[in-house]
């Protein structure tokens, strides 16, 4: 879903910077951030992601200042990886966009919050509970017990607030913005938005952001042409995505 929020913030960027706050430098957050960058780039190919690492999962006051940061230098729409709604109040007192993260937040800026992801811990914690009670799951094999459930699994959902994808303030915005897709054609923004998210949300995953051919930001070759990263490749992700600007510890 980062690469789906990607697809939006590249739509309505206006001055082609992206700011994104990131908790910490490790691959799963550089994986959210691969792949939000991948969304900006197929929307707007000279949009940049510059990304600001608070090196906390929880403090209000280290996103303020990083937002702050990235408003200053020029960011006019907002993504993060850290567990506070603290970037998007301060983007929407600017009057600019943002993308949530995880939890319900559009409440905190109704007219400026687009979209975001969301995940129904729920989901996973009744299936393995039921599967622990009913004897599948044991002190033998619990440790080969991995779940990597999405969007198929309803594990996670598009959006600021449950049951709302993209929120109907950007409605028009997204529809008035048209691109390519090698295999959908032209279409606007906002319905390659929706395609993609029913293309992610088969059983089958028929679309799947991180697939060859992909280069890093240093023009190195990650992902063979018609190749998906494997989980366990996701899951130790370490290179920059194209179009990410900032630090980037353990960048290989």
């Amino acid at each position: 879903m980062y690469y789906l929020n990607g697809l939006m913030a590249g739509a309505v960027t206006k001055s082609g910077k992206i700011g994104y706050v990131g908790a910490f430098p490790i691959p799963e957050v550089k994986r959210h951030l691969g792949a939000f960058a991948l969304g900006v780039r197929a929307v707007n190919p000279k949009a940049t992601v510059h990304v600001r690492w608070i090196y906390e999962w929880f403090s209000p006051t280290a996103a303020k200042e990083a937002t702050e940061a990235l408003i200053a230098e020029g960011a006019d729409v907002f993504a993060f990886t850290e567990d506070t709604p603290t970037v998007v109040q301060v983007a929407a007192k600017r009057g600019l966009p943002s993308f949530g993260h995880y939890s319900p937040m559009h409440k905190f800026a109704p007219k400026h919050m687009v979209s975001g992801q969301l995940v129904h811990w729920d989901k996973i914690y009744v299936d393995f509970l039921s599967k622990v009670y009913a004897g599948k799951y044991t002190a033998e094999n619990l440790a080969n017990v991995d779940y990597w459930w999405l969007l198929a699994e309803g594990a996670a959902e598009l959006g600021g607030d449950f049951g709302m994808p993209i929120n109907p303030e950007w409605k028009a915005r997204l529809q008035a913005v048209k691109v390519g897709a090698p295999d959908l054609g032209r279409l606007s923004v906002y319905d390659l938005v929706m395609k993609r998210l029913a293309q992610m949300s088969d059983p089958k995953v028929t679309f799947e952001p991180f697939t060859g051919p992909i280069k890093d930001r240093k023009g190195v070759l990650r992902v063979q042409a018609g190749k998906r990263m494997t989980v366990g490749e996701l899951n130790s992700m370490e290179w920059a995505a194209p179009g990410i600007v900032g630090p980037w510890p353990k960048e290989p």
